[in-house]
Formats: structure tokens, C-alpha cells, sequence
């Protein structure tokens, strides 16, 4: 029998944050079947864990919506890791994890007692096309949304650390809550773009401690929305550097995000950007993690 963990990501309080499937010891499990079990379980992203095939990796680590194989995922590989840590007593440490499509990132282990702290490496940030005035119409009628709520800070933007976003900055919070998008409309759009997340952010957050407020939807892959992105915030952080939207003293920016809370599902995720000496964005992401369920899979 495989072990078969539930966890919320970027929370320690169980019913909030992100939850992902975790499938431990996946190896022998055919591409079918992990998309069926993800189906099954119906999170936005299901973890699969496989043994290394190669000697620049520790482990493999393949990421499904309900209706797709996804690049990286960052809510779902905090799950695999708090669960790994959960499941075999694993200290603090790191590990190298490539993912389904031969990304090798690092990962970083932060274990005191019960709580356990994920870090991820993602990829350099890669800043692709700002949208026209067309499509940035296009978009903000998709979003259920008007012009007027559109923020000047910077552009509407496809940045990636792995799993390209279109960033979307909006005035106030109250205008990220309000959003109804049309998952037609934004699917439509993202076979367009070649892009299928759309994440809407705003930096007035009304509580100090955040920086960023925020929601994500990406229907095009199976997710109408995802309560908490750990490959939004990754391209988010990289953004605001880029665009001085914040302090950033030595070429370095961290700072919290939350999102889920329109969902019921608040959660925090911990940015970290820095420059390197090329000029590269460098970007990591944490966060904690709870267990919901731990099962066996008859598969």
C-alpha cells in the first residue's frame, strides 16, 4: 500500500491555506493513474513522490491538477516535504528535488519539533510580454472588474519562476475581494497568452505585517481558484523588485503575502528576492504546514 497524505500548505490551522494531495513512494504508479488520483482527490495541485534518476537530484517530485501535469508547484511541494518530514522523522536539512519536467530545485528543511518550516528555490525570474490596452480590457472584463480598479504602480505583466503568471496589480483590497471572474472568459484568454494563472495582487493590505493581498485563478488547468500560490508569490516577489515598488536595500526584498481569504482559506507566504551578481532575480518561498489526513492508497 502507498501512504497517502492531505495537508494544507502556507498554514498551521487546519481547513485554511492550501491543501495538496501527497502520494509517498509513488514509483510504479503510471501517468494515468496519478492523474486519476489527483482527479479523485480534486485539490488544485497533487504531489507524487519518485526516486532520483539521475545524480544532480535527491528525489522526483510530479505535480497534477484534476485535469493536468503541471511544471512545479509551490503550495504542493511545501505538502510533500512537511509530509515526507512527517512521516520518516527527516532533521533539518536540504535536498535537491527535480520535478516532472527536469527543473532541479532546492529545497530546505526547517524542523523544530512538530513545526516544520518549507523552503523552495525557485527558478530566475523571467519577465515576459507586458499586456496591451486590448488585452488589458480583455482581462480586466474576464476578472469581473473595471478599469478604475486597475493600479498605475506597474505593468500588467507574464513573469515565471517556473510557472509563468500574469501579474495583475489592483488599487485596494476591497477591489481584489470583489472579483467574479468568468472562468470562459479567462480560459479563453489563457490559450492566447500562453499563460493559464492569473494572479490579481494589491499592496494595500491594511494590516502592517503584509505586504501583499491577493487571489489567483487559473481555469484553464482545472482550477477555478487557488487559495494560496506559492508559483504566484515566487514571480510576484521578483516583480516588485524589479519595479521599486518596495524598499529593497543590496538589491534584496522579503516580505509576507497573504491570500485565500476570499475563499474562507487565508494563508501566509514568506518572499525572499535577491539579485545576483549577473543581474538574475533569485527567488525562494516558506512556509509551514499541517497534516489533515494521513491514509493508505489502494493503488
Amino acid at each position: 500500500m502507498r501512504v497517502l497524505y492531505q495537508v494544507d500548505a502556507f498554514t498551521e490551522t487546519p481547513f485554511s491555506g492550501n491543501p495538496a494531495g501527497v502520494v509517498l513512494t509513488a514509483d510504479g504508479l503510471t501517468t494515468h493513474q496519478m492523474q486519476a488520483v489527483a482527479r479523485e482527490l480534486n485539490n488544485s495541485e497533487t504531489a507524487f513522490v519518485l526516486p532520483a534518476d539521475g545524480t544532480d537530484h535527491d528525489i522526483r517530485v510530479r505535480f497534477f491538477t484534476p485535469t493536468t501535469e503541471v511544471p512545479t508547484c509551490g503550495h504542493a511541494t511545501v505538502a510533500a516535504h512537511f509530509a515526507r518530514a512527517a512521516e520518516y522523522g527527516l532533521p533539518s536539512g536540504s535536498l535537491r528535488q527535480k520535478t516532472g519536467t527536469g527543473l532541479v530545485q532546492r529545497v530546505q528543511l526547517h524542523c523544530d519539533g512538530d513545526r516544520v518550516r518549507i523552503g523552495m528555490h525557485q527558478g530566475a525570474a523571467v519577465f515576459g510580454p507586458e499586456l496591451d490596452g486590448p488585452r488589458i480590457s480583455r482581462l480586466l472584463r474576464a476578472l469581473g472588474t473595471a478599469p478604475r480598479a486597475l493600479s498605475d504602480h506597474g505593468p500588467v505583466q507574464i513573469v515565471s519562476t517556473g510557472h509563468a503568471k500574469v501579474l495583475v496589480e489592483l488599487r485596494d483590497r476591497a477591489a481584489v475581494d470583489a472579483l467574479r471572474p468568468d472562468p470562459a472568459a479567462l480560459t479563453a484568454l489563457s490559450h492566447d497568452l500562453d499563460t493559464n494563472g492569473f494572479f490579481v495582487f494589491t499592496r494595500t493590505t491594511g494590516e502592517e505585517h503584509l505586504l501583499t493581498w491577493s487571489r489567483m485563478f487559473a481555469p484553464a488547468i482545472g482550477i477555478l481558484e487557488d487559495p494560496v500560490t506559492g508559483n504566484g508569490h515566487g514571480p510576484l516577489g521578483a516583480y516588485l523588485l524589479r519595479y521599486s515598488a518596495t524598499p529593497a536595500p543590496d538589491g534584496r526584498l522579503s516580505f509576507t503575502g497573504r491570500q485565500g481569504a476570499a475563499m474562507g482559506r487565508p494563508g501566509d507566504v514568506q518572499v525572499r528576492v535577491e539579485t545576483a551578481a549577473d543581474g538574475e532575480l533569485l527567488v525562494s518561498i516558506c512556509g509551514t504546514a499541517t497534516t489533515v489526513f494521513r491514509t493508505e492508497l489502494p493503488v
